[in-house]
């Protein structure tokens, strides 16, 4: 689990996803989760790479959840995230984000956090930037994809 001064972020177990996903109406996020917890399954020994995290208030609320899309032998990690309707605007998925993303820097193998947005997607890239994230100058298939180092 990590914490900040209004968060707790932690990673689900596969019950707890396998509930999260029946609980989604987007099929589009259905499919992705399917696929993350596939991940998780095919791979335990990486279980955060591949997990949901849930984002709460320190007194269990939650209000968002973000997640890696697996570990890559070339050291980088991509990071997807999002805040739910009433919540937005508030600064946690900055606080959310940042929190986790220097907590990834510091594990062994992981060489680069990488993120990909629509490209009206104001919020989320100024999300990015306050982070420290920085444009790569790849187009991926949603949009722009930023990096960030240690």
């Amino acid at each position: 689990m990590i914490e900040t001064d209004r968060l707790r972020i932690h990673t689900t177990s596969q019950d707890e996803m396998e509930r999260f996903i029946e609980a989604q109406t987007n099929e589009i996020l259905i499919t992705a989760y399917k696929e993350m917890l596939q991940g998780c399954l095919e791979h335990p020994e990486q279980w955060v790479w591949y997990a949901i995290w849930m984002i709460e208030l320190k007194d269990g609320t939650p209000v968002g959840n973000l997640s890696f899309k697996g570990y890559h032998s070339d050291g980088s990690v991509e990071i997807g995230y999002g805040i739910m309707e009433g919540y937005r605007e508030h600064g946690y998925a900055t606080e959310a984000v940042e929190a986790v993303v220097k907590w990834a820097l510091k594990q062994p193998g992981i060489t680069c956090v990488e993120a990909e947005t629509e490209p009206d997607n104001r919020a989320s890239q100024r999300v990015l930037k306050k982070c420290g994230f920085v444009p790569s100058g790849i187009m991926g298939k949603e949009g722009p994809r930023f990096v960030k180092r240690e």
